[in-house]
Order: structure tokens, then sequence, then C-alpha cells
């Protein structure tokens, strides 16, 4: 072909390209060779020839039709939209949309290109739909949710393979002899994709660290610590940064602080609790009112904003707790040392104090730095022997804070509160970190006298920032907001819990909150207990961080924030640094500065509530490997259209007994009725029944327990 063909041809392409967009700019309204024309500022009758004869190719390749003589209109129209990447597991996807669409947009396997679960990509929509879900394809990878995966290391001779653990992962990763970092055959390790040519299978990547033999309690404990993105350890500056803060509490710092040192004050934690990052004061007035001080640990003193440790600190936004060990948000020696509220010790406090009368009502409230000295550390355990058997150190205090905890909690419930005592499983370990028993943790009044002071100051730090400034000029903050449940997940919840005997009310929010809190007092004991309360939750919106103040339903609170934990979590960091810059008369803060750093503490919440959820899976797995071969009562947890989850009654382990083992008849799902029916007997099993089950098999690298039926 010669130079000037080619040029002809590139011409006529980018012309028919260019006739083609007309249509889509145009939402794909019918138009005629002449209105084409015009709309590209075509006037000389050659040039419109030329568009009416494109017109006509683009009907015999099928992307225009001719809707009458002279018409035409495109026959799909065209239309990009960005998404991220919901993996199914077939290899199939859809793309979760930021609400241009009414459903997801189906991605078949081989349409989907390199794109990886959760990966935000933009998507070619078709205009024709199969089924009920519109389809589309990959066309561009925007951002990588992930670049780095746990899993298996397979060695030969010339080069290697890396089996990701995740199941939503479906590539292995080729990875160069060069880059196996030390790596041995079977090893668990941590890889990282480094390069996806365009027509590879797999993608490239080298070994970034070594984790340990498979099997081994903190390989797997730290494989899903990097699995969900959370650090191994503290980069060297960081940590040197800590050890440089001075200890000594000056004279001149003291000279700023309100003094606590002479009142008495405790902290109440769990018995393995290292860090601790909140303390109750108490004293009688003259007036014969009580003063309440919460004190929490003033990391924000030690953190400077953009040092290293500020940086980090936002980086991880949590501290991370699994079954065996806690991840810090900050350095031990801020954790657990510096910031941490240790008895016989002075330290550095920002509070909260209250001036409360008989019946726990505020007659006067004060926020500001403080100095205390903890007079003793309690363990939960502790405090609960003293309010029960009456005896005890500082037995009067205890007594009293306990019935100011108890007037405040009933007219928390009183204004529409919800309470969700959910079932906390522990597990015992041996040395090694292998589960050797499995116990329920209960919550008693010890728990719940700290929970509702703490309560107390988030919610009043909250209301005092939303009264500073008006309208427009309302002062910039962090809240905890959580939203009302959406009617129609209630309403699945409230047609669930009739089957067990149990009427929600939801003609208000209030009406809500009230016969949820009976059903959840009611069922407490009862073998539905925990699946009621997880699908209760579950049908709840979840609370999140925002700059935007709003309510928190759960809690009925019109204004609530997180200002108690700190050592643990960066949010409240961020509303110690704020408060106090507005009591010292400080502008508002950025919105948008703060509002992204409440979005990214929210997503690393919820990657932080997922590895603790994972590493609650890999002991069940564990615990019950053992037990292979027994058989227990269980409580069927949930239903999918492959099989029913059961929960072991005695120990809450949780497993799955999949339809292809039930031989007794064929089984599908019934989503709206919770249940999975047999077609020919029209047996039901339904969420919520007890059966007995048999554990058949584990598999602890994907933290998956099988259980069979055993059928009377």
């Amino acid at each position: 072909m010669s130079k000037r063909k080619k040029n002809n041809s590139s011409i006529h392409q980018v012309l028919t390209q260019m006739v083609l967009d007309i249509f889509e700019q145009n939402g794909n309204t019918p138009l005629n060779y002449k209105q084409v024309s015009a709309k590209l500022n075509v006037r000389d009758s050659e040039a419109r020839e030329i568009i009416y004869e494109i017109l006509k190719d683009e009907v015999k390749k099928s992307v225009l039709k001719e809707i009458s003589p002279g018409k035409f209109q495109l026959l799909e129209l065209k239309t990009f939209i960005e998404g991220v990447v919901d993996l199914t597991n077939d290899g199939s996807a859809f793309i979760v949309t930021d609400d241009e669409f009414e459903s997801d947009i189906f991605i078949a396997p081989r349409k989907l290109r390199t794109a990886l679960n959760g990966d935000r990509v933009k998507v070619y929509v078709y205009a024709k739909s199969k089924g009920k879900h519109k389809e589309g394809e990959v066309i561009e990878i925007i951002h990588r949710a992930k670049m780095e995966f746990t899993g298996v290391v397979k060695l030969s001779e010339r080069y290697a393979f890396f089996i990701p653990d995740d199941r939503k992962m479906m590539h292995d990763i080729f990875i160069p002899i060069t880059e196996l970092n030390g790596a041995k055959n079977g090893i668990k390790a941590v890889a990282e994709i480094t390069d996806w040519p365009t027509e590879a299978k797999n993608p490239i990547g080298r070994i970034k660290h070594v984790l340990g033999a498979q099997g081994e309690n903190d390989t797997e404990m730290n494989a899903i610590l990097a699995e969900y993105g959370f650090p191994l350890s503290f980069p060297a500056e960081v940590e040197h940064d800590a050890e440089e803060i001075s200890d000594v509490i000056t004279p001149e710092e003291i000279a700023k602080r309100r003094d606590f040192r002479n009142i008495t004050t405790f902290t109440i934690d769990p018995f393995d609790a290292k860090d601790f990052d909140d303390a109750l004061s108490y004293r009688v007035l003259e007036n014969g009112n009580f003063e309440v001080g919460v004190h929490i640990a003033d990391v924000s003193h030690y953190i400077i904003p953009d040092s290293a440790l500020d940086k980090e600190a936002l980086d991880r936004a949590t501290s991370v707790y699994l079954v065996d060990r806690v991840i810090p948000m900050l350095p031990e020696r801020l954790s657990n040392g510096l910031c941490s509220l240790r008895p016989k010790e002075e330290k550095l406090c920002f509070s909260a104090v209250f001036e409360l009368d008989e019946n726990a009502n505020i007659v006067t409230e004060w926020y500001g730095k403080t100095v205390i000295y903890s007079d003793r550390r309690f363990t939960y355990e502790e405090v609960q022997e003293v309010i029960e058997s009456g005896e005890g150190d500082f037995k009067e205090e205890i007594f009293k804070l306990n019935a100011l905890a108890y007037k405040l909690r009933e007219r928390k419930f009183k204004n529409g509160a919800i309470s969700f005592e959910t079932t906390e499983v522990k597990f015992k370990l041996d040395e090694t970190g292998k589960p050797i028993g499995v116990y329920v943790k209960e919550r008693k009044d010890a728990h719940k006298l700290i929970e509702d002071f703490m309560l107390l100051a988030n919610r009043k730090v909250a209301e005092h920032v939303s009264k500073m400034g008006k309208g427009k000029h309302k002062y910039t903050f962090v809240y905890r907001v959580h939203d009302s449940p959406k009617p129609d997940a209630l309403a699945n919840f409230a047609q669930f819990a009739a089957r067990f005997g149990y009427k929600i009310n939801t003609k208000s929010d209030k009406e809500t909150a009230k016969s949820l809190n009976f059903l959840m007092e009611d069922v407490e004991g009862k073998k539905e207990q925990n699946v009621l309360t997880h699908l209760a939750i579950r049908s709840m919106a979840k609370a999140v961080y925002t700059t935007k103040s709003s309510s928190h339903y759960g809690l009925a609170f019109d204004h609530y924030t997180h200002f108690t934990s700190p050592i643990r979590r960066y949010p409240d960091v961020m509303v110690h640094r704020l408060l106090f810059h507005y009591l010292n008369g400080g502008q508002s803060a950025n919105a948008d500065f703060y509002e992204k750093l409440c979005s990214h503490s929210s997503l690393m919440e919820k990657k932080a509530a997922d590895a603790e959820r994972s590493s609650v899976k890999y002991k069940q797995a564990e615990y019950l490997r053992d037990q292979v071969g027994n058989t227990f009562m269980g409580i069927i947890s949930g239903v999918t259209e492959w099989g029913m989850y059961v929960e072991i009654i005695e120990n809450k382990c949780e497993g799955m007994i999949r339809l292809r083992d039930i031989s007794d008849d064929f089984y599908t799902l019934d989503e709206k009725n919770y249940a999975i029916i047999g077609q020919r007997k029209k047996k039901i099993y339904q969420l919520g029944d007890e059966v007995k089950i048999k554990v058949k098999q584990v598999d602890l690298t994907k933290k998956q327990i099988d259980f069979i039926l055993v059928q009377d």
C-alpha cells in the first residue's frame, strides 16, 4: 500500500470515529447525514457525501442502524463507567459502580483482562444486557487495590511460582529464580507483583518477605497481617524517634495543666492489657454532687503532626487485635510506656470532667489538659468482685460510679439506644499458640461501668464542638456516625425474627430500638442468640468516621465522636488535636483535609476487623483439626447457593455443610426465607434451626471447616 493510501485510510478512520462520536455526544438521537455534517461544521457537498457513505458503511458493519430512510442511530450506545471489581468464585466479576447504574455491571472472566479483585477500573458497558445485569469489559485499570499477596512458594529448577492464599486472586505469580530472596520450596512468603506483560497469562513478581514454615503460629498470624496490608514492624526511623522522646514531665508542663494528682484515680482494663489509655477519677464535692474525670492518655502531646511517628500512626490508623497478639498503632515505647496510664506514675492526659448529681444529670462540664497519678490498676474481674462482694480497694468509689453508670445506661436506652450483646469467643492457647480450649467472654457490670463513662465523654466532647459556630461556620470536627438501617433490610430481619416469636415494631426509630432491645434481652442465653444478634447487626448501617455531623443511630446520640482511645485509634488523635485547637481560640480546620483522613481511618478499621476475623477463623480450623469425625450439635448460621453454615453450640466454631454432601434429596436456596429446601421431599433447613453435624475435614490454608449433616 502506498503512503498516500495509508494516509487516506487513516483520515477515513478518524472521520468515521468523529461521526460515531456525534451520536454518543447527542444521547444517540436519530440523525441524518445533513445533521451530522452540521454538527461537525462540514459544509461542502463532497465532504457531506463522504459522511453519508460512512453512515451507510457503518450500517453494514452493524454499528449503526437506519431506523427510517436517511435517519441513523447507533445500534449500541457505548458507555464508559468507573467502578471497583468484585470478583466471584467462578472468576467472573461485578463492577460496583458509584450509582451510575441501578445494578452492578457483569464482567465475564475473559473480559477482565488483568484486573484483580478490589481494583478500580474503567469499563466499557454494552448497550444490550443478558439477563438482569448489564455486561461490559475492562478497558483500563485506574488503581490497583493491592500488589502484595501472601502464599506459598513452589520451586522448580529454572523458575518458581507463587500460589496466593487469597481465594479471589485467580492467578499464580511467576517468580524468576533471581527474585526468590532466599525462599525455599513450600515456604510461606509475601510476594509483590512487579510486571504483567499484555499477553502474559500470569503476572511476574518477586518474594518480598519470607514468613516461615506453613502451619507455624507466628507464620500464619504474620501472613494474616501481611494479607490485609499491616506492616510486621515499625521503620527504624519511627522506633528511633519514639526512643528519643523524653519521659520527664517538667514543672513548666504541669503548670499549664489542671492537676488531678491528689484526687483518687484508677484504671480498669482486661487482665492481659499492656496499654492503659483511660482512667477515672472520683471525688465528692462540697455541695454533695460527684466529680467524675474521664482521663485519656495525651498522645497528641508526644506525636508532632507530620513527623515520622505521626505519618506511621496515620498510615496504620488503628491497632490490630489478632487472637494471640496486638499489633499496636504506636511503638511500644509510647503505647506501653510514655502514654500508658500505669499505676503509681505521673501521666499527662486530655480530660473530660463532669459534675454529676445523684441522678447522673450533668451539672457542669470541663475539657482540657491535665496531669494525673493513678492509684491502682484494676482488672475487670477485680472490679466485678468488689461490686458483687461489697469488699475491696476503693469500694465506695466503685459502688457510686457503678450506680451512676446504671443511671446513664437507663437514660441511654430510654432515649432509643440499642443493646447488642454479641457473644465474644476467646481461645485458650498453649505456649506454641495452639488452641487447646474455647470459652465465651462475659460482659458484666465492670465492663459496662467503664463503657458508660467513655460513651459520656465521647458524646459530650462531640456536642461541645458541634455548638461552636453556626450554619456554614460550624467548626470542622471528626465525628463517629451511624445511619439508621435501610427499611428493606430491617423488614427482612423483622420477618425472620417473627419465626422465633419476636415482633419488631418498625414504625419509628424509637419503636424499632425498643423492640430490638426487648429481643436482645429475651434472646440472651438461648441457642438462637448469636444468629439473631448477628443478623440484626447486619441489617444495620456501618458506623464510619466523617466530618459531616450526624447522629449515631445505634447509641441514639445526636452527636458522637471517638475521644477515649488515642493509643489505638488515629481518629481519637485527630479529635484531641482539634479540640485543643478550638479550646485555645483556633479557627475552623480544613474540612476536605480531615474528611480524607476520616475515609482512610474507616477503611483501615474495616481491614483490622477483617484481619481479626481471619485470625479467629484460622484458630477455629486449628482447634477442630484434631476433632475430625467428632459429632456436635449446631445452629444454622447462614445459607448460600452452595451450602449452609453451622455454628457449633459448644465452642462457637463455624463450618459449612455443602449441599452436594446432603444425600437424601436435591436442595436449593430459598433466599427470601433464609432456607434451603429439598425439591422432592420438601424438607426445609432454615437459619436458626438446630442440627447435628460431624466434622468432615479441615483445610488450614483456606481456613475452611467442612461438616456433614448427621441425619436421624
